[in-house]
């Protein structure tokens, strides 16, 4: 039987990167987008099959699900589809403050709900679900409030969905990646907003293809939360721990961000 994984936003960015390397693993790889006819261009890459995904619609998750599980066992499912934002909380309009909670969080859910429903009755115990939150879910991001916030729910939705699936018997093994800062058409998109500088603060910007490396690699492991790479995870953390005066520290890393991404250009 054809062993299936199911990757969203696969059009570009993360998603691509990921669906080659599960093709790779010898996956037949689901490969789905907002954007249909970027899903196909990566499934005709990663010799995949394709599907119009909106993650909005928890409908759409269930269809990809049936459609996955038609093909063979679904192994793997990859939420990975998300958008980025970067203005003062109170800056948002109403309408970017819901596609940013809807297709971050709440597509997240949507997805891991449709994968358990149909993971949790396959053999075997080689089941993953792989969430993308960000760095941004464990230290104050002035300028990226609404978009952490989206981040601080995915950890905490992977972490417990873990627990609750532990409690019930069923054996799929749920990951959260938090990478930091990285070199996606989705990051350059906000080079021009003011409130972005903070991510060009990361020591570099982390490329696609080592974040589908490692996010792939966590097939091979048990671990719950994979921060990439692992090293700000502790800073970011021990900022945090600090409480009110690691605003402070948020400021410098935004007046250091906005020098690196004007001499990046």
């Amino acid at each position: 039987m054809a062993r299936i994984a199911v990757v969203t936003g696969a059009g570009r960015g993360f998603g691509a990167e990921v669906a080659l390397r599960l093709a790779g693993r010898g996956y037949d790889v689901l490969c789905t987008d907002i954007d249909e006819q970027a899903a196909a261009r990566t499934a005709e890459r990663v010799g995949g099959f394709a599907r119009e995904l909106d993650v909005r619609d928890p409908d759409a998750h269930r269809a990809a699900a049936r459609a996955a599980a038609e093909r063979g066992q679904l192994e793997v499912w990859v939420n990975n589809a998300g958008v980025l934002r970067t203005v003062k909380a109170w800056e948002h309009s109403d309408e970017e403050i819901r596609l940013l909670v809807e297709v971050n969080l709440l597509g997240v859910i949507y997805g891991s709900r449709a994968a358990v429903d149909v993971m949790r009755g396959g053999p075997g115990a080689n089941r993953h679900i792989i969430n993308l939150a960000s760095l941004s879910a464990l230290s104050p991001v002035p300028g990226l409030a609404v978009y952490a916030a989206t981040k601080h729910g995915v950890l905490g939705f992977t972490t417990s969905l873990q627990g609750d699936l532990r409690r019930a018997g069923i054996p799929i093994t749920m990951h959260a990646v938090l990478p930091d800062a990285a070199d996606t058409d989705m990051t350059r998109e906000r080079s021009g907003d003011d409130d972005s500088a903070i991510i060009w603060s990361a020591p570099r910007l982390l490329r696609s293809d080592e974040v589908a490396e490692r996010v792939v690699g966590l097939l091979d492991s048990q671990e719950l939360v994979a921060v990439i790479p692992r090293w700000r995870g502790w800073a970011a953390r021990g900022s945090a721990m600090l409480g009110r005066h690691a605003m402070h520290g948020a400021d410098a890393l935004h007046a250091y961000g906005r020098r690196r991404r004007a001499r990046a250009g």
